[in-house]
C-alpha cells in the first residue's frame, strides 16, 4: 500500500521556464531555435565558443529525426514499418528500440512502441480525428504487443501488420545525445527546450540551479517551479494533444491495453532523472499506469522521481522533489509525498 506524507493545502504557481541568471564574464550566453521532431526546440548554452556547441547539438537532433521519422521514406523506421521483414537498421536506432523494448518489459506493457496503428486510427498522427469502434480497435490490438518485435543486433524483425513509432522516446533519447555533444564541445552550463522536454547541463553560470516551470494540465501557464541542476525535465499530459467529440475529450495517450486514451485519475505527469529517455518513457508510462503503480515502479529505482497531478486537481510528488519543487499563488491544492 503506497504511503503518503500529506501537507497542507498550498497555491498553485505559473512561471514558464526561467534560464537566466548572471553568466560568469568569460562565457557567451548564445541561443538556437529550430524546428526537428515534430515540434519547435531552443537550445542556451553559456561558452566561449557557442556556435560551434549549438551548431553540433542541432546537427545531432537533426540528424536522429532523420532515423526515427515515421513519415519519411528515407527513415529507419519507416523502412521497418514498411518493408518485408527483417530490416537492418542503424547503430543509433537499434540502440532506441533495445531501450524501447527495455522499458516496455519494465513497465509491464504500459510503454509499447508498436501502439502507431491504434494512434493513427484516432487520427492523432494524421489530424484527422475520430473514434474507432471497438471492433476497428479489437483488430488494430491484434498485432500491438512489443514482445514480437525480434531485435538481433541490428537486424529488426516486425510481424506482419504490425508498425513502430519512436515518439514516445525519441526526443528524450535526441535530448541525451545533444547533451553529450554540448559537453564535448566543452560546455558546462546549458538548457535544452525539446518541445516541452527539458534537460539542464550543470547549473547556471552564477551556481544557482535552473529553474523549470511545469504546464499545468488545467489551461495556460504552468502549475509549478522545479529547481534542477544537470537534471532532465519531462512532461506527458493530455492536454498536449486532443479532440473532443460528442461533450467528451480524447487524449493521445493511449492504453496498449485497450487501444482507448489512457484513463488512471492523472492529466499530467513529469518525471525527473539523469537520463531524458528514460525520463520521456516513464511520463507516458506511469500516466497510463496511474500514480499507485508508478509509485510501486519507483520504490524498485533510484533513477528517477516524479509529480503527478489527478484529474480531482491534487498533487502527489515523490519525496525526492520535496524541496525542489515550489507550487504558485494561484490554484489551492493538497499535495501528496510518497514516501519509501
Amino acid at each position: 500500500m503506497p504511503r503518503f506524507l500529506k501537507c497542507l493545502p498550498l497555491l498553485l504557481s505559473a512561471a514558464l521556464l526561467v534560464s537566466c541568471g548572471k553568466s560568469h564574464k568569460s562565457l557567451q550566453k548564445s541561443s538556437r531555435s529550430f524546428f526537428a521532431m515534430d515540434t519547435y526546440m531552443t537550445i542556451t548554452v553559456y561558452s566561449d565558443d557557442p556556435d560551434s556547441a549549438l551548431s553540433a547539438a542541432e546537427q545531432e537532433i537533426s540528424r536522429l529525426d532523420s532515423l526515427w521519422s515515421v513519415t519519411d521514406s528515407g527513415s529507419d523506421i519507416f523502412l521497418a514499418n514498411n518493408s518485408p521483414s527483417p530490416v537492418t537498421v542503424s547503430d543509433d536506432t537499434a540502440e532506441l528500440l533495445r531501450f524501447g523494448l527495455e522499458m516496455s518489459e519494465v513497465t509491464g506493457g504500459a510503454f509499447d512502441m508498436t501502439l502507431y496503428p491504434v494512434l493513427r486510427e484516432w487520427g492523432f498522427t494524421t489530424g484527422d480525428h475520430r473514434v474507432p469502434t471497438d471492433e476497428e480497435l479489437s483488430a488494430l490490438l491484434e498485432n500491438v504487443g512489443f514482445e514480437r518485435v525480434e531485435l538481433e543486433g541490428n537486424s529488426l524483425s516486425l510481424p506482419e501488420g504490425m508498425m513502430i513509432d519512436a515518439g514516445a522516446i525519441g526526443k528524450g533519447f535526441a535530448g541525451d545525445r545533444a547533451c553529450e555533444k554540448l559537453r564535448e564541445k566543452g560546455v558546462t552550463s546549458a538548457i535544452i527546450d525539446l518541445g516541452g522536454n527539458v534537460q539542464a547541463i550543470g547549473s547556471k553560470p552564477d551556481g544557482s540551479p535552473w529553474k523549470v516551470g511545469i504546464r499545468s494540465p488545467f489551461g495556460d501557464g504552468t502549475f509549478g517551479v522545479l529547481s534542477v541542476r544537470d537534471k532532465a525535465v519531462i512532461t506527458s499530459g493530455g492536454y498536449e494533444r486532443f479532440f473532443t467529440q460528442d461533450g467528451r475529450t480524447y487524449w493521445h495517450i493511449l492504453d496498449p491495453a485497450t487501444g482507448y486514451p489512457a484513463d488512471s485519475g492523472l492529466l499530467s505527469v513529469t518525471v525527473v532523472g539523469k537520463e531524458g529517455r528514460l525520463c520521456d518513457a516513464l511520463s507516458t508510462s506511469i500516466f497510463v499506469m496511474g500514480a499507485d503503480k508508478g509509485a510501486e515502479l519507483w520504490r524498485t529505482r533510484d533513477d528517477f522521481d516524479f509529480i503527478a497531478v489527478t484529474s480531482g486537481g491534487s498533487v502527489i510528488l515523490t519525496e525526492g522533489l520535496k524541496d525542489s519543487f515550489t507550487l504558485s499563488e494561484d490554484i489551492s491544492a493538497e499535495v501528496s509525498v510518497i514516501l519509501r
